[in-house]
C-alpha cells in the first residue's frame, strides 16, 4: 500500500510542478525551506536522542499549540523540543517564538525526505496539531519507536467527506497513532467513523481558547500613535479574494456617518498584498501601507493596509469592531478568537465551517454577528452607532474565551502518559502495532 501511495504522491507532485514553479517565480512561495522539505537537516538544528517533535501546519496551528509547547518545555526541561511547520508565515512566527535552532519545515511524505529527520532527532514523542495524516511519516516514525499524538483534532465538513471515501485504507494508517485528542464530541465521532480506534479517541477541548493574547508589538504602538486623531477603528483580518471589494464598499458608507473612521485591512495571503493595494488605491479614501508608515505620522481617516506578517493578532487590540475574513467568500472562515480575546466585537460572514464549533459557542452566547454580504454595511453602521450594544457584544466574546479555557492542561496530561520517566528508556515499537 505504501509503495503505491508514494508513487501516486510522486505523480501528483509532478503534475503540480508547473504551479509550484510559478509560485516560486512570482511570489517566492515554496522556495523557502525546499531543501528541508526534501530531507536536508541544516546545521542550526542540533542532533540528539529523545526529542519531542511538534508539527503545526500554519499560523493558526502555531498559535494554538504555543501554550502547549511552553508547558512541555517547563515539564520536560531535559528533553529537546522542536517544531515543524508547512507554511512560510508559520515558519516565521515559530522561529520568532521558539528560536530558529528549534524550527524547520516539515518534510515531504517520502521516505528519503523523512528518514534524515528521524535519524537526526530520534523523536520520542511526535505531536501533530489538528489532522495531519501523512502515511509514510506516521509509519516510519512508529517504526523508529516514537509515540504519536494528534492534538486539537478537528475534522471539517469538507475533509470528512474525503476521509470517509478512503476509510478502509486510512484505518491502517490511523493505528500508528497512540492518542487522538479532539476539539469536540462531534470531532471525536468523526475520527472514529473514519477509522481511528475508538479507545484512543478522547475530547480535550480546543487549544485555541488557551492561546494568550499576543503582547503589544511595535506595529500596535506605531498604529496607536498614528490613529490618535482617528476613529472608530475597524480591523478586517484574514480577508480573501472577493471580500475586499465588499468591505471597501461598506467602509465608504461608514465614512459618510463617521468621517474619522479608519479601516485596517489585512489580506490573508502575502502574495495578495500588491493586488489589494491597487484595489485600495482606487477606492477613494486616503490610505497608507503599514510597511511605509512613518513613526511620527498621523492618520485621521482612511485605510491602513497591513502588508506585514505576524502582526494581525496584536493589531486586533486597536479595533472598535473586527471583521474576520474567509467567511463572506466560501473559504470556511478564520479564527475569531484573536479579536475576541481582546474583548473586541466580531462580525463574520456565513461561511465558518472551519471553525464551526467555536462559532456555535459564540452564537449561542450572542457573542458574534453573522451576516450575509448584503447585511454587512447595515451591521457595521448599527454597531458603530450603538456603543452600549457594541461593547456588550465584545464583553460576551471575551467571556466565551475565558469560559472554555483548559484544553492545554488536559492535553498535557494525556501526552505525559506517552512519555517514559527518562529520555533513554524507550524501546522501538513493532511496525504497525502501536502500544496503548
Amino acid at each position: 500500500m505504501y509503495l503505491l501511495y508514494s508513487m501516486a504522491l510522486a505523480v501528483a507532485l509532478l503534475v503540480a510542478a508547473p504551479w509550484w514553479l510559478l509560485g516560486m517565480l512570482r511570489h517566492g512561495k515554496y522556495r523557502a525551506g525546499l531543501a528541508e522539505r526534501l530531507g536536508r537537516v541544516p546545521a542550526r538544528i542540533s542532533r540528539g536522542r529523545g526529542a519531542i517533535w511538534v508539527h503545526a501546519v500554519s499560523v493558526g496551528e502555531v498559535l494554538a499549540v504555543s501554550q502547549l509547547i511552553e508547558a512541555l518545555r517547563q515539564r520536560y526541561p531535559e528533553r529537546r523540543l522542536v517544531i515543524s511547520t508547512t507554511t512560510m508565515t508559520a515558519q516565521k512566527l515559530a522561529r520568532e517564538r521558539f528560536g530558529a535552532e528549534n524550527v524547520f519545515y516539515f518534510p515531504l511524505d517520502f521516505a528519503f525526505a523523512i528518514r534524515p529527520w528521524l535519524q537526526a532527532l530520534e523523536p520520542e514523542l511526535i505531536v501533530m496539531a489538528e489532522t495531519e495524516f501523512w502515511p509514510n511519516f506516521l509509519r516510519l516514525a512508529r517504526e523508529g519507536g516514537a509515540r504519536i499524538a494528534v492534538v486539537n483534532a478537528r475534522i471539517s465538513n469538507r475533509s470528512f467527506a474525503g476521509y470517509r471515501r478512503w476509510r478502509r485504507l486510512l484505518r491502517d494508517v490511523l493505528t500508528f497513532i497512540d492518542v487522538f485528542l479532539a476539539q469536540s464530541e462531534e470531532d471525536a465521532r468523526r475520527l472514529v467513523e473514519i477509522g481511528a480506534p475508538g479507545a484512543r479517541v478522547h475530547v480535550s477541548g480546543n487549544l485555541k481558547f488557551d492561546a494568550k493574547s499576543v503582547p503589544s508589538s511595535p506595529a500596535v504602538a506605531l498604529l496607536r500613535r498614528a490613529l490618535e486623531r482617528g476613529g472608530p477603528v475597524i480591523v478586517c483580518g484574514s480577508t480573501v479574494e472577493g471580500e475586499e471589494e465588499l468591505l471597501l464598499e461598506a467602509f465608504s458608507s461608514v465614512r459618510q456617518q463617521h468621517a474619522q473612521a479608519v479601516m485596517i485591512l489585512a489580506p490573508r495571503h502575502p502574495e495578495r498584498f500588491v493586488p489589494v493595494a491597487q484595489m485600495v488605491a482606487t477606492s477613494g479614501p486616503p490610505w497608507k501601507r503599514r510597511s511605509e508608515l512613518a513613526v511620527d505620522e498621523a492618520i485621521s481617516c482612511g485605510i491602513v493596509l497591513l502588508d506585514t506578517l505576524g502582526e494581525l493578532a496584536a493589531v486586533y487590540a486597536l479595533a472598535d469592531l473586527a471583521f474576520v475574513g474567509g467567511s463572506l467568500a466560501p473559504r470556511g472562515g478564520h479564527n475569531i478568537l484573536e479579536p475576541a480575546q481582546h474583548g473586541v466585537p466580531v462580525i463574520v460572514g456565513p461561511h465558518t465551517e472551519n471553525f464551526r464549533d467555536i462559532v456555535t459557542l459564540f452564537r449561542q452566547a450572542d457573542a458574534v454577528r453573522i451576516v450575509a454580504p448584503a447585511e454587512l454595511t447595515g451591521t457595521l453602521l448599527s454597531l458603530l452607532g450603538n456603543d452600549a450594544e457594541r461593547q456588550a457584544l465584545g464583553r460576551r466574546a471575551a467571556e466565551v474565551v475565558r469560559a472554555h479555557a483548559g484544553a492545554t492542561e488536559r492535553t498535557l496530561e494525556a501526552l505525559a502518559a506517552l512519555l517514559p520517566a527518562t529520555a533513554d528508556t524507550r524501546e522501538p515499537a513493532p511496525a504497525g502495532r502501536p502500544t496503548t
